[in-house]
């Protein structure tokens, strides 16, 4: 009788594994914003993008599974300032008609040594494709999750800002990227 028990039991545990193993699949939410914080003639300036869409596959334990892959219409940028608003999709930085797209897709997640989590990735942008680390928040919540991301980038790298506005004493090359989604299940 002993043996049929643990043969249940190895079975069971089996047929467990494949579900422990997969990450929870969430869709972007009501609510989620991503942002960007810039400076300009060193007075710092915020921004967001208004329309962007994220497939989410996260399990805070397993973090082997988890896989972010955003897509961001960068002409939807917004600071609240007229002339930047105007100035951003054209061709001196990001250059909407050419590259109406910023792509960005997980290759990994990792812990640094305060145990912060991060997720290593390329992001795509102005037709450049560069490494981007983001530290990554996961909170569960009721019906969903709330995921905060928070990274740097240097605008340059992506060919970000041409002609005059090459020069990093008007305006800054490090971009800090922010996103907070409201995430529910798919």
């Amino acid at each position: 009788m002993i043996p049929s028990i643990r043969r249940f039991s190895l079975l069971a545990l089996a047929l467990a594994m494949p579900l422990a193993a997969s990450a929870a699949d969430y869709k972007v939410g009501p609510g989620s914003t991503l942002g960007f914080s810039g400076k300009f003639q060193g007075q710092q300036f915020d921004g967001t993008f208004g329309k962007f869409d994220a497939t989410i596959s996260y399990d805070p334990a397993n973090l082997a599974t988890a896989k972010f892959d955003v897509t961001v219409d960068v002409a939807s940028a917004k600071t609240g300032d007229n002339d930047r608003d105007t100035a951003l999709p054209g061709a001196d930085f990001f250059d909407a008609s050419r590259f109406p797209k910023a792509h960005y897709v997980t290759t990994g997640f990792t812990k640094d040594a305060k145990g912060n989590v991060m997720a290593n990735g390329n992001l795509t942008l102005h037709g450049i494709t560069k490494p981007v680390a983001l530290k990554v928040v996961f909170s569960p919540a009721a019906g969903g999750a709330r995921l905060m991301v928070t990274g740097s980038l240097k605008r340059l790298d992506f060919g970000v800002g041409g002609g005059e506005y090459k020069d990093t004493s008007t305006i800054a090359d490090d971009v800090l990227v922010n996103g907070t989604l409201n995430l529910q299940p798919k």
